[in-house]
C-alpha cells in the first residue's frame, strides 16, 4: 500500500485554555485535491498551518513522506502556501515575485528564467514579467502568487482561502484553473474554505470538521448524498430535517405519515433524524403523495423554483423546475432512496463530534 504524503497523528491544539483542534487524524494521499471545510472556528486553518510549520501542536505527531516533521520549521518543508490575502512583494516586478524562493536557493539566472517562463505560461499570464504588481487585477494577483508557489515544485501547495478575495465569476474561472493545474503539476492539493460549492466542485476528498472535529471524510458525492449526521446534512447544501420516528427496518414515520426507506438496523420506535433535500421532495396534485400541504412562498431561481410548503406543521424546502404558485394545494411525496436516516446526538459532545452510536 502506497504510504500517505500527510499524515496527522492526534493532533490537538490549544491557544492558552481554548480547544481548537481535539485529537485530529487525517491521512493525505499523493496527488489528491482534499479540501477542509467548515465554518469560522472549526479549526480547518489551524490544521493547514500545523501543516505548513506556521503553528506547533500541543499534542500529536506530523509525517510527511513517513518522516517526522512536527518541530521542522515552515521553511524546510517541501511545501508552499498561498493564503487569501496574497502576499505580493509591491515594490517587485512579477518576474521577482515569482523568481523570489528561487534566488533564496541560489539558483542559477538561467534555471530562474525559464521557470518564470514556465510558471507564467502554467497560470495564463505570458508576457507579463516586467508588469507591476499593482496594475494586475485580484484574479491576475491570486494567479502571481500561484505561480510564485509552484515554480519551487513542492510536492504540497497549501491554499487557505486562496480565492475568499475575488467575485463570483472570477473565483469560478479560477476554480477550474486550480483543477487544470492540480491535474498538470500532479502537487497535492490542501485547500481551506467555508464554501461548500467551492468544495464540491474542486475536490477529490472533503473533510468536513466542526468544533475541532472532523465530522465526515469522503467523495463530494458522498458528503452530499450521505451525510453521516445532522450539521454535515445542514452545511452542505439545503436539507430538511425532520424528527421521525424508526418504526422498523425500512419503515420510518415523519409528521404521523409512514414513508418507506431503504435504512435498516436502527431498531424499533426509535427516535432519528430524517434528511430529505429540497430536490428529492416531489409535489404531486392533492390526494396522490403521502402528505397534503400548501405551497407558502416561490422564488424563481433560474434554473429552478425553490418553493416552502407547508404539511404536516412543518416547512418543506423544495426545489422543482416545475411551478406551483402560492397558494396552491399540493401533495408530497419522496423515493425510499431519497430519505436519509441518522442517530439523534445524545448529548451535546456527542452533536459536536458527530458521533453515531
Amino acid at each position: 500500500m502506497n504510504q500517505p504524503l500527510i499524515e496527522l497523528n492526534h493532533i490537538s491544539k490549544y491557544f492558552g485554555k481554548t480547544m481548537v483542534l481535539d485529537d485530529l487524524n487525517l491521512s493525505v494521499k499523493e496527488n489528491e485535491f482534499i479540501t477542509l471545510l467548515g465554518p469560522s472556528g472549526c479549526g480547518k486553518t489551524t490544521t493547514l498551518r500545523i501543516i505548513g510549520g506556521f503553528e506547533k501542536p500541543t499534542e500529536g505527531t506530523v509525517f510527511f513522506e513517513g518522516q517526522d516533521i512536527t518541530n521542522l520549521p515552515a521553511n524546510k518543508r517541501n511545501l508552499n502556501t498561498v493564503f487569501q490575502k496574497y502576499a505580493l512583494f509591491t515594490h517587485m516586478s512579477i518576474a521577482e515575485n515569482i523568481a523570489f524562493g528561487l534566488k533564496i536557493k541560489n539558483k542559477p539566472k538561467s534555471y530562474i528564467d525559464d521557470k518564470i517562463k514556465y510558471a507564467l505560461k502554467l497560470v495564463n499570464l505570458d508576457g507579463f514579467e516586467k508588469r507591476s504588481v499593482s496594475s494586475l487585477s485580484g484574479g491576475q494577483q491570486q494567479r502571481i502568487a500561484i505561480a510564485r508557489a509552484i515554480v519551487n515544485e513542492p510536492k504540497l501547495l497549501l491554499l487557505d482561502e486562496p480565492l475568499g478575495a475575488l467575485d463570483l465569476k472570477l473565483r469560478q474561472d479560477m476554480q477550474y484553473e486550480l483543477i487544470r493545474l492540480k491535474n498538470e503539476l500532479g502537487i497535492t492539493f490542501i485547500y481551506v474554505t467555508h464554501d461548500q460549492e467551492e468544495a464540491l466542485t474542486m475536490s477529490d476528498t472533503i473533510v468536513v470538521m466542526n468544533q475541532g472535529y472532523i465530522q465526515q471524510m469522503g467523495t463530494p458525492e458522498d458528503i452530499y448524498n450521505e451525510p453521516e449526521n445532522a450539521f454535515v446534512a445542514d452545511f452542505i447544501g439545503d436539507s430538511n430535517i425532520i424528527d421521525g420516528i424508526m418504526l422498523e427496518d425500512k419503515l420510518v414515520e415523519i409528521l404521523g405519515v409512514k414513508f418507506p426507506c431503504v435504512d435498516t438496523g436502527f431498531g424499533r420506535n426509535k427516535p432519528v433524524d430524517v434528511v430529505i433535500r429540497p430536490e428529492d421532495v416531489d409535489l404531486l396534485e392533492p390526494g396522490k403523495g403521502r402528505l397534503e400541504g400548501v405551497v407558502t412562498h416561490i422564488i424563481f431561481k433560474g434554473v429552478h423554483y425553490e418553493m416552502e410548503v407547508n404539511a404536516g406543521g412543518f416547512e418543506w424546502l423544495v426545489h422543482s423546475t416545475d411551478c406551483h404558485p402560492v397558494g396552491s394545494k399540493v401533495s408530497i411525496s419522496v423515493e425510499p432512496f431519497d430519505i436519509q436516516i441518522m442517530n439523534k446526538p445524545e448529548s451535546e459532545d456527542e452533536e459536536a463530534i458527530g458521533v453515531d452510536e
